[in-house]
């Protein structure tokens, strides 16, 4: 059911869902959390809520989508409420604001939020530089970004930068079962020290760039990301998409470990031991969008390894884009603030090569 609201007010938006909920018999005690969805006019709308209602059926919730038509003249807020079968376990508030009421969104969606739960944020695209600062942000236990649809190709990098508890980004759980398979990896004898690690992939795939600081954090050693000319989403051979990650390599003295992509639902894992190799194929697929957002809603404390895989990607090497980066090391004062004194003389020692 979708009602809709047009030139309507915030109030008025509170005691229609008021209403529903007396009509069906609903209480909002069933909702989880409060889950506000922040778009811009350009945006795909609908495959935003399409993600949104996946989720939900995990995690029930007050979804409130907030897109914003900055260019538009005129200022006012239209609405429209989708319950039951058009907003699965939660329901969906979707409120379009106009003019410079778009530049006010923490104002308006404050008599929304469900009191005594949780509140997250989410920026599909295009985030803000620091969402911790930002006003929307400032209401949020969790801000999910994704840094792989922001505008911006280096916003993995700045969220280093502007990293705060509680900030996440679906490029951290788009790979969280590459992670778990690579680790399982080194259950596997014999188990001997990695030396240094490589990972290959598009260019622009930021997965590429936090698995890469992952490998560093965790691994304490070298980490190159190769970048491959592979388009930005690689394909198979039928033209299916698959895992982003399109190699990786763990080195060792006596052999190396490989988790290589075979097809859009298959990797091969080699792990080599003297004169030995062991081959298997394991069934990993690229996650949906809706899948990787129910998976941030599992735990709304602070992320530390997504914290941890962020601090090591001033380790990684990417000779891509080498002068790019440490020329940007250089010129961001603000880089070093919260770093240990391990942590700053590594830096300095990258941006002086």
């Amino acid at each position: 059911m979708i009602i809709d609201l047009p030139n309507t007010k915030t109030v008025q938006i509170v005691k229609r869902l008021r209403a529903l909920r007396e009509e069906r018999g609903e209480v909002a005690t069933g909702r989880v959390l409060t889950f506000i969805v922040v778009v811009n006019d350009s945006d795909n709308l609908d495959r935003v809520i399409a993600s949104t209602h996946e989720a939900s059926r995990e995690h029930p919730a007050r979804v409130v989508v907030m897109v914003s038509h900055r260019d538009a003249e005129e200022t006012r807020l239209d609405a429209e409420i989708r319950i039951a079968g058009d907003a699965g376990a939660s329901e969906i508030i979707v409120m379009h604001l106009f003019g410079t009421l778009s530049s006010h969104r923490a104002s308006v969606v404050t008599p929304l939020l469900l009191p005594d739960t949780p509140v997250v944020v989410w920026w599909p695209s295009d985030a803000p530089r620091n969402p911790s600062t930002d006003p929307l942000g400032a209401l949020a236990t969790r801000r999910i970004t994704d840094s792989f649809h922001d505008p911006d190709n280096d916003a993995l990098y700045r969220r280093r930068m502007t990293y705060t508890p509680g900030d996440s980004d679906l490029t951290w759980s788009r790979i969280t079962l590459w992670r778990g398979l690579l680790a399982s990896t080194l259950d596997q004898p014999p188990h001997e020290p990695i030396r240094a690690a490589e990972v290959y992939g598009p260019a622009d795939d930021a997965s590429l760039d936090i698995a890469a600081g992952w490998l560093a954090d965790r691994l304490d050693v070298p980490v190159t990301r190769h970048a491959t000319d592979s388009d930005r989403i690689p394909l198979d051979d039928e033209g299916y998409a698959t895992f982003p990650i399109e190699r990786a390599v763990l080195r060792r003295d006596i052999g190396d470990v490989e988790v290589s992509v075979v097809n859009s639902s298959t990797v091969n894992v080699r792990i080599d031991s003297h004169s030995q190799s062991m081959n298997s194929n394991v069934t990993l697929t690229r996650r949906a969008v809706g899948d990787c957002l129910a998976e941030e809603l599992r735990h709304l404390d602070p992320d530390h390894a997504f914290g941890h895989a962020l601090r090591g990607l001033v380790r990684v090497n990417r000779p891509d884009r080498r002068g790019r980066f440490h020329r940007s090391l250089r010129v961001n004062n603000d880089y070093f603030d919260g770093l240990d004194k391990q942590d700053y003389s590594q830096q300095v020692q990258v941006s002086r090569r």
